[in-house]
């Protein structure tokens, strides 16, 4: 486990143990959104803003990644869907982890729906993933979220924290879920993964006190940071937004003293 305590590093901030990662991996799933098109501004705006790591598929990388001229880590993405698709809830491995080593990426991610009607290839998947990690070295980030024909809500606290669970026991090194809208819930979650937690940003909000609030809750919740891809990447002030958030997750700001980055 030597080398994956080395990459961990690479992408969590060494003094707090949190990390800021931004997610870029959308091209796949919704196609060329705003924010991820000139690649080298969005992750210049990105690395000065004091993210931690970025997240993107193996095609993405040469587009963008350390294309500022300033280290950042990078977190390789395995798995994929598209919204074209009646089965965008079955996410199937599109890279391997040997790929990742080769790309240079300090950890891989995955997404596992639970609840989804081909669960069990995705637990199998996970299962395989979480095998080579460990072989190579290699931090394991879980994208674990409830959706499926039987889920009524995607941010029930109670599926949220059974999901982040599931993650970990699958050999989760860092956990990415869905903030549950309060401390009190949130707390559980964290408590009951183990593993360290980080928060998904989900669909662009109103306002980015909206943003910065929901980041602060989560982490006077127990979490451990973030992963937001649209509330950083489609901001007009792409560094101010990072810097804020930046700000909460590793040097303990609160949210007024965050603003002022924006």
């Amino acid at each position: 486990m030597f080398g994956k305590g080395i990459r961990m590093e690479r992408i969590m901030d060494r003094k707090t143990g949190n990390a800021v990662i931004v997610p870029m991996d959308h091209g796949v799933s919704v196609g060329p959104v705003a924010g991820l098109i000139d690649m080298k501004e969005t992750v210049a705006g990105i690395v000065d803003g004091g993210a931690t790591a970025v997240l993107m598929h193996k095609g993405l990388i040469g587009y963008g990644h350390r294309q500022s001229g300033k280290d950042i880590g990078l977190i390789m993405h395995l798995s994929a869907s598209t919204d074209l698709s009646p089965t965008k809830n079955t996410k199937v491995l599109v890279a391997t982890v040997e790929e990742a080593i080769k790309y240079g990426a300090d950890a891989v991610s995955i997404h596992v729906n639970f609840g989804a009607e081909d669960e069990p290839m995705m637990l199998e998947q996970a299962g395989e993933i979480s095998r080579k990690c460990n072989e190579w070295g290699m931090p394991l980030i879980v994208m674990a979220y409830p959706r499926g024909p039987l889920i009524k809500d995607s941010f029930d606290p109670q599926a949220i924290a059974h999901c982040a669970r599931a993650a970990a026991e699958l050999g989760a090194d860092i956990v990415k879920c869905s903030y549950t809208g309060d401390i009190d819930s949130f707390r559980e979650v964290c408590r009951g993964a183990l593993a360290p937690v980080v928060i998904a940003g989900g669909p662009k909000m109103k306002t980015d006190m909206d943003v910065l609030n929901m980041v602060h809750d989560s982490i006077e919740a127990g979490g451990h940071g973030v992963s937001i891809g649209r509330n950083v990447f489609q901001s007009p002030n792409v560094q101010g937004i990072m810097k804020a958030i930046s700000s909460i997750v590793l040097e303990g700001f609160t949210v007024e003293e965050a603003a002022k980055f924006l």
